[in-house]
């Protein structure tokens, strides 16, 4: 068993994406989002979880858009293109299962 400390959103700074812990069969990452901040166009190799721990992200995934919250989970496969905006400050977590 492992407890692993992830960071709240840091008040001054603004987009931070940080590893938190990277396995040979997955990886989980902090992503940290002012209000308006974005990500552009890109993709992962392997499928992904998206977990909003705090705010609202928009996501748009091969040309899809949804909106995410802490009340729900996104699910996406290897090699689907994908960007997001902070709809408002936002704290979310990536995980990568290779």
């Amino acid at each position: 068993m492992q407890i692993i400390q992830t960071p709240y959103v840091v008040e001054e700074k603004n987009k931070h994406v940080g590893k938190i812990v990277s396995e040979s069969n997955y990886e989980v990452m902090n992503i940290q989002l002012k209000k308006g901040e974005k990500i552009p166009t890109h993709h992962a190799d392997c499928d992904v979880l998206i977990i909003v721990r705090r705010g609202t992200v928009l996501f748009t995934v091969e040309e899809e858009k949804v909106e995410l919250s802490s009340e729900n989970i996104l699910q996406m496969n290897p090699f689907e293109k994908h960007s997001l905006e902070s709809v408002e400050d936002a704290d979310l977590l990536v995980l990568k299962i290779k």
